[in-house]
């Protein structure tokens, strides 16, 4: 791998090592468009550039989401009692959906990613308070919910805390508990997507030297060591950081990474 290639991963990892400290999701939502950006310099087949996206962000995330989780955990604010519970579904749910994305074309896994994106727009910038009475459902529901959250993880590449993050929120999870649960949350998603992805895409024609199924392992190892340096530093941030603010900082990542993936979608249709 050149140099240039070197430094592109190991930007994407810096990137996604500080939106998942400050924001407590695994850093997907922006790891997946821009490793499309580098694969694509790259010279990655177009049909094979969002699957290998999806599985090497998934991959990255598992590191990630760890040291993330980590430096949340210093702070006190990890509940995991509550990721206990989400666990069992979010494992099942994220092998099923990175099986169902090995399987789709490449530009309706896009249109996908970008409809999930609009529904976590709306829910963070419509500002809605929950009901003061609701709390977080008993472990059954919460692991039936974990599925949902799996199973969107390993579809679109994610770690799961973009849509565990507003449902923390809408059952009167103090924010900063809600960064660090995510965190923590995102850790079983990644890691069986990842597996999802690398047995889904073995084998498959085409792929990139030192792929392993739909992980590309050179840019990940890369992107891992810069993610992995950076989580706490995002950490740090969201505990200095007011809610609102760190709130319109989700709001506003999102709004980018739908438009560049909506954009990306319609010209591959």
């Amino acid at each position: 791998m050149s140099l240039t290639l070197i430094i592109m991963y190991a930007a994407v990892g810096t990137v996604a090592g500080i939106i998942a400290g400050l924001l407590g999701i695994g850093g997907g939502i922006v790891t997946v468009p821009l490793l499309h950006l580098v694969l694509n310099y790259q010279g990655i087949d177009g049909a094979l550039i969002h699957k290998i996206a999806i599985g090497t962000s998934l991959a990255g995330i598992m590191f990630t989401v760890v040291s993330s989780a980590a430096a949340h955990h210093r702070r006190g604010c990890v509940d995991w009692k509550t990721v206990l519970h989400f666990t069992p579904g979010i494992l099942v749910g994220a092998w099923c959906g990175a099986y169902i994305a090995s399987r789709m074309p490449a530009q309706y896994l896009q249109i996908v990613f970008v409809i999930f994106l609009t529904y976590v727009i709306f829910n963070m910038l419509a500002g809605k308070k929950p009901k003061p009475s609701r709390h977080l459902p008993g472990p059954a529901v919460l692991s039936a919910v974990g599925f949902v959250i799996g199973c969107a993880a390993g579809l679109v590449g994610i770690g799961g805390g973009t849509i565990s993050i507003p449902y923390l929120l809408w059952n009167n999870v103090p924010m900063l508990l809600t960064i660090g649960t995510a965190a923590a949350i995102s850790f079983p998603a990644a890691v069986s997507g990842a597996i999802g992805n690398v047995f889904n895409g073995w084998n498959t024609p085409g792929l990139p030297e030192g792929s392993l199924g739909f992980v590309y392992a050179p840019g990940l190892l890369c992107l891992v060591a810069m993610s992995m340096l950076m989580a706490p530093v995002g950490a740090r941030l969201a505990h200095s950081l007011p809610v609102p603010t760190l709130k319109k900082c989700f709001a506003c990542v999102l709004i980018v990474v739908a438009i560049k993936m909506l954009y990306g979608a319609i010209q591959a249709l």
